[in-house]
């Protein structure tokens, strides 16, 4: 029988589209108003699913799985989703996207790894690692946010400049292998 495009409807989905359905449900179910959460629930379901987007393309042409940049691009930012909290968000929100990676059928522990890998360490971007996934998604989280208009303004105030540089070369980097020009680095 051959597999009908789903509209993430039912049983048949792929072990990464179970994980993006479960981060939007999270979302669509949350009991944390925004007034408790440093962003909206809204601003959460739009960035994980333009950092996805981006994920998906960026390891296309970068000749890695796109299973598992789509599972670590909807997990990134798991734990704003459940606590509304930015500080440590990568390395606490590690142990949640293993908890739900663990209770999707489909992912090997290789798999697991690599994803929590890139959950727990995105938010660090002034360190390069030997990690592709770590990188993409790095790269496809700045990417997202410099499309939104008062970024640059908004990173100049809360990052050191040698921080807001490394964003810069980073979104540069993804607007160059997209095939953008490199001016201007953020949305005006």
């Amino acid at each position: 029988m051959t597999k009908r495009f789903h509209h993430f409807k039912g049983n048949d989905l792929t072990p990464s589209e179970k994980v993006e359905r479960k981060v939007v449900m999270m979302l669509l179910t949350s009991k944390l108003p925004d007034s408790k959460r440093e962003s909206s629930v809204v601003f959460e379901l739009k960035h994980s699913s333009e950092v996805i987007q981006v994920a998906r393309i960026l390891a296309q042409k970068r000749g890695l799985k796109v299973d598992l940049a789509e599972a670590a691009a909807a997990l990134h930012d798991v734990y704003v989703i459940v606590h509304g909290k930015y500080q440590d968000h990568g390395k606490k929100g590690a142990l949640i996207a293993e908890e739900i990676l663990r209770k999707t059928d489909g992912f090997s522990p290789t798999d697991r790894k690599i994803i929590t890998e890139a959950v727990c360490h995105h938010s660090e971007k002034d360190i390069h690692t030997g990690s592709p996934y770590v990188e993409l998604i790095k790269d496809a989280d700045v990417f997202s946010c410099s499309m939104y208009k008062e970024a640059e303004k908004e990173y100049r105030r809360i990052k050191s400049a040698t921080m807001f540089g490394e964003y810069s070369r980073r979104v540069i980097k993804v607007r160059h292998e997209l095939g953008l020009p490199d001016k201007p680095i953020f949305r005006t």
